[in-house]
């Protein structure tokens, strides 16, 4: 359970310091409206964490390198479908694009569930030392 928070808070912390700089600095991409509101607050802390858990949860942390690749090539091309369905027009999408291009997910994408299983592997670590 102590992961949980961990991961959570994490994702908020790290979500918002990315977005701080991409969405808001450079306004590359906004949630609803430019700037800050509250559904786009919403959907930071109460969307991208549970998902960031069910990838924690499902991950093949105990099988091959290929394994791990194709589980991470799957969520970086989900994750890009999300996407897409939520920047279609309104009344239906909420995600906008400034200047960010989808394709730059390919690259983000991984690199930041990259950061997010080391976090977790680091927590796992710590926890481990802890118990003795």
């Amino acid at each position: 359970m102590l992961r949980v928070v961990h991961i959570w808070t994490f994702t908020i912390a790290f979500q918002m310091l990315f977005d701080i700089i991409i969405e808001f600095k450079y306004q590359a991409y906004w949630y609803f409206d430019k700037g800050i509101d509250l559904f786009g607050f919403l959907g930071h802390t109460l969307l991208i964490p549970p998902v960031n858990i069910m990838l924690l949860n499902w991950f093949p942390f105990h099988t091959s390198l290929i394994k791990k690749a194709m589980f991470i090539i799957a969520w970086t091309f989900a994750i890009m479908i999300y996407e897409i369905l939520a920047s279609l027009p309104e009344p239906w999408g909420f995600f906008h694009y400034g200047w960010w291009k989808l394709w730059y997910e390919i690259i983000a994408l991984p690199i930041l569930l990259f950061i997010l299983l080391g976090y977790y592997k680091w927590i796992y670590i710590l926890e481990k030392r802890e118990m003795r």
